[in-house]
């Protein structure tokens, strides 16, 4: 009979696709021991539920939950902004949100939802009817809403939804980012509109603003050390103009901003 540790720690090797062969040498212990582990035939130290949850890449969170199954206290914890020691870290957020402008840049949670922005994706979000706290995939399932403002839709939705399924297989499996990816796959069906895949360097995306078009590729940016359990999951995502109209179009906007 397996353990409630053994079941976890099965799951997440089989998430990221290892042999138990493959996590012993990585984790610099023997197959046997991982065999014993998934089986309960032997209790894990603390050291090892740290060491393997690094090895597999467990976000901190689940983390959590093997050291509670394994019958220790918790190692990792979410922290408010305002704490003293998250000063840095609020920082350097601002400090790259400011600095990208004058083009748009935000931070987003776990599950896409809004956390902070620059003044630039204030506006544009404000245009859209969106603000920080509000959820960009739930806005984009509704076809009313930020869809019927997007020109290049079924692109957009269609690398959407590989993103979210990617993510979600990332945390070992999250069904709300599962729920959304089915979501979206149903309301776009399997037909993409636009150029053959492959045909461009990036796929941008085009707003509608009014009488203007923006178009924009983004880039995303993470704490590559975080042992937050919250920050580990924040995107940055800065955006960057397509073409030179939109350069220029943001530019005069951001002179408003000033």
């Amino acid at each position: 009979m397996t353990t409630q540790f053994g079941d976890l720690l099965k799951h997440w090797r089989e998430a990221r696709k290892l042999s138990q062969l493959d996590l012993g040498l990585s984790a610099n212990v023997s197959a046997r021991h991982i065999s014993f582990l998934e089986t309960g035939r032997a209790r894990p130290s603390r050291a090892m539920v740290l060491n393997l949850g690094g090895v597999l890449d467990v976000p901190r969170g689940s983390r959590n939950a093997m050291l509670h199954a394994a019958g220790f206290a918790p190692s990792y914890r979410t922290r408010a902004m305002d704490e003293a020691e998250m000063g840095p870290i609020a920082s350097a957020l601002d400090w790259m949100l400011e600095r990208h402008m004058p083009y748009p840049a935000m931070v987003l949670d776990r599950r896409w939802t809004i956390v902070r922005t620059n003044a630039m994706a204030a506006m544009m979000l404000g245009q859209l009817g969106l603000s920080v706290s509000a959820n960009l995939v739930e806005a984009l399932l509704d076809e009313t809403g930020l869809p019927a403002l997007i020109e290049n839709w079924q692109e957009v939705a269609h690398h959407l939804i590989h993103r979210l399924r990617a993510e979600a297989a990332h945390l070992g499996g999250d069904a709300w980012l599962e729920e959304m990816a089915d979501k979206l796959a149903g309301h776009v069906g399997t037909a993409v509109q636009g150029p053959a895949a492959g045909s461009e360097a990036v796929i941008p995306t085009r707003y509608r603003l009014g009488d203007m078009t923006l178009s924009f590729f983004s880039t995303m940016s993470q704490f590559s050390t975080a042992e937050d359990i919250a920050l580990a999951d924040w995107k940055i995502e800065h955006l960057f103009p397509a073409d030179e109209a939109t350069r220029e179009i943001v530019a005069a906007l951001a002179q408003g901003l000033d």
